[in-house]
């Protein structure tokens, strides 16, 4: 490859990028209000930079001019930004997070958006997001450093396979509008590192792969973890649509939890803690009981369900071919899901494709995209133990389409899955009654031919 067609090869995911924020700037998604029953709501920022390309790299001028910001809209800055020669060379690259290990948390080490929850003396969800990323890794996201370009599509976060609304959780994008940021100040206790990762990367096929969650415990509400453990054997785990990350810059916080090995894990053969800890996690999960930092860096859950609505705007527009249903690992039990859900799947196709749809707000499971403080998590209300859904949204036919109807602007993740997760159980129980009945036919064919054979 040549230098000037290296050079140039970035050069077209900057305008692209340019035409969507703009877009988003000027054609808000609307405000989802809280259920009845929910008065909680959650923001999380979708932070943006330009890594500059080394042969064109920004004077020491390039920058806002702090005093005419006042005079400026969104738009024309966004404008004046891209104008730049270093912004259209350079490479944009979004922000995450990975939550810091902790022991007995199912959302150790999880890959995430900079956010939390919603306090009362917020102004408003926009002004939490910038709140939140302060907090955690220290970056300051106010007009001086940075645009606030405008939302992605609200969504109500549930459990009990959406039964019960948890929160309201409202995504927020933000451009940075310097190369020269000041180094990150992670939040020990929140954040175990940071990763910049380019769109480039997001927008790979071939970073797409799979994530494996456990579900026993919303199967089986009751009973300890014997029980859990019996229906995680008899069902499997979750499997979801993932993208593996590659980032381009990373930090570490040496001072958060389990950043160091744990001594007792190079004597584990001899430790019948350490083996019991081992066993539990055979039937539990992964997580029970870790504070493991050697996770890979997989997107998945709300958090990708929230840079899908982003990815599906830029080009090559294909979400929709990458993304699947969430489903269960054992094949019988994978097979009545997609022998329940077949017609459903089908119609919620041809509604996304013919645009055919009033789309609803989005409702999906889990906490997995929130990095909320432990200290927060202080019921079994704010810790469903849900798993994120979402996989790979299709955003775009919702975000482009019928932009004159401000009504219908929202994530079509919300009309794929509406419905979905209502069929997922009863696909186990079908899968389970019919291992009985094959059983139970295996049984008496023995027993009948047993019988003969003492005749």
């Amino acid at each position: 490859m040549s230098s000037e067609t290296a050079s140039a090869a970035p050069l077209r995911i900057p305008q692209k990028l340019y035409e969507v924020l703009d877009d988003l700037s000027s054609n808000p998604y609307p405000k989802v209000p809280n259920p009845p029953s929910c008065k909680k709501r959650a923001s999380v920022a979708l932070i943006i930079r330009i890594q500059p390309h080394p042969s064109h790299w920004p004077a020491a001028s390039d920058r806002d001019d702090v005093a005419d910001l006042e005079s400026k809209n969104v738009r024309q800055r966004l404008k004046e930004f891209f104008l730049q020669e270093w912004a259209q060379h350079g490479d944009p690259e979004v922000l995450f997070i990975k939550r810091a290990a902790r022991s007995g948390d199912r959302w150790t080490s999880h890959v995430a958006l900079p956010g939390g929850k919603r306090d009362p003396e917020d102004e408003d969800d926009r002004a939490v997001a910038i709140r939140e990323t302060s907090e955690e890794v220290g970056l300051d996201l106010s007009e001086e450093k940075a645009i606030a370009v405008g939302n992605l599509p609200e969504r109500v976060v549930t459990t009990s396979w959406g039964r019960i609304p948890l929160m309201v959780l409202c995504p927020f994008v933000f451009l940075l509008t310097r190369h020269d940021i000041p180094p990150l100040k992670l939040q020990p206790t929140e954040v175990g590192s940071t990763h910049w990762v380019s769109l480039r990367a997001l927008l790979s096929p071939s970073l797409r792969t799979y994530e494996y969650a456990d579900v026993s415990d919303r199967l089986a509400k009751q009973g300890g973890w014997f029980t859990r453990g019996f229906f995680r054997a008899m069902v499997g785990q979750m499997l979801f649509a993932a993208v593996r990350l590659i980032p381009s810059e990373s930090l570490y916080c040496s001072s958060a939890p389990g950043f160091f090995p744990d001594d007792r894990v190079s004597n584990i053969a001899n430790d019948p803690i350490s083996l019991g800890i081992t066993l539990r996690q055979r039937l539990l999960g992964r997580n029970v009981g870790s504070v493991s930092t050697d996770r890979p860096l997989l997107l998945w859950g709300l958090t990708l369900g929230i840079l899908a609505d982003f990815l599906e705007l830029l080009p090559p527009h294909n979400a929709v071919q990458l993304w699947t249903y969430p489903t269960l690992t054992h094949l019988d039990v994978q097979f009545w899901i997609w022998a329940l859900t077949y017609s459903l799947r089908k119609r919620k196709q041809r509604m996304i494709e013919h645009g055919h749809v009033d789309a609803p707000p989005a409702v999906e499971l889990g906490l997995d995209a929130i990095a909320v403080p432990k200290e927060q998590q202080s019921s079994d209300e704010d810790k469903p133990g849900e798993v994120g859904i979402g996989g790979l949204g299709v955003g775009r036919y919702f975000g482009r389409l019928r932009q004159n109807q401000q009504g219908s602007r929202s994530s079509a993740v919300g009309v794929l899955l509406e419905g979905y997760y209502d069929l997922v159980p009863k696909a186990v129980i079908m899968a389970l009654v019919a291992r009985c009945v094959l059983g139970t036919a295996a049984v008496a064919g023995w027993w009948m031919w047993y019988r003969r054979r003492r005749v």
